[in-house]
């Protein structure tokens, strides 16, 4: 009966961003399922552990804690094999990724009605669509990790998804190889 080693065992921790609206959720879940990784979406997290530091009544949502955040993840990054979900990325230790993915969505009258659907109000809407089109999550990305981790995933149509889905579960495969 063999062991595994230290190294065999290591699973890669991966995040998730984009701007609301951009198909995370949607890779998250099946990603979580099909590789049998733990999904930490940080906005539910946060909700359930009361991880908030006010309510933005301007935008109708709730500001996270990032320093609680990072505390209730620590020992979660430290075990490996989680994918985090959140809308943004700046705050997180580099430390804890092998790979950054953003999702985007550069058709705008899609995004828009992505995130009509969710009821924001009025200026929410304007924001996030303002954020997409100048590529802020990426950017956040690019700038707060190395190039060479951080990966840009066009999501706009369900094919796209697909493709998407497969990208990444390739590049875990291709992960665990090392």
């Amino acid at each position: 009966m063999s062991t595994k080693t230290e190294e065999e065992e290591c699973v890669p921790n991966i995040l998730i961003t984009g701007t609301p609206a951009t198909g995370k959720s949607y890779l998250c879940e099946r990603l979580a399922e099909q590789l049998k990784l733990r999904w930490l979406n940080c906005s539910e997290l946060a909700k359930k552990h009361n991880l908030i530091e006010e309510y933005d009544e301007e935008y109708d949502c709730p500001i996270l804690d990032e320093d609680k955040l990072m505390d209730y993840l620590e020992p979660l990054m430290q075990q490996g094999g989680n994918i985090v979900e959140y809308h943004g990325c700046d705050f997180f230790p580099e430390r804890w990724f092998e790979a950054v993915f953003v999702t985007t969505c550069s058709n705008t009258a899609l995004f828009f009605d992505r995130l009509k659907e969710r009821n924001y109000n009025d200026k929410k809407l304007k924001s996030n669509i303002e954020c997409e089109i100048f590529g802020i999550v990426l950017e956040e990305a690019k700038n707060s990790y190395k190039s060479d981790i951080v990966y840009q995933l066009t999501n706009e149509t369900k094919q796209e998804a697909e493709e998407n889905l497969k990208a990444i579960k390739n590049w875990y495969k291709a992960w665990k190889r090392k």
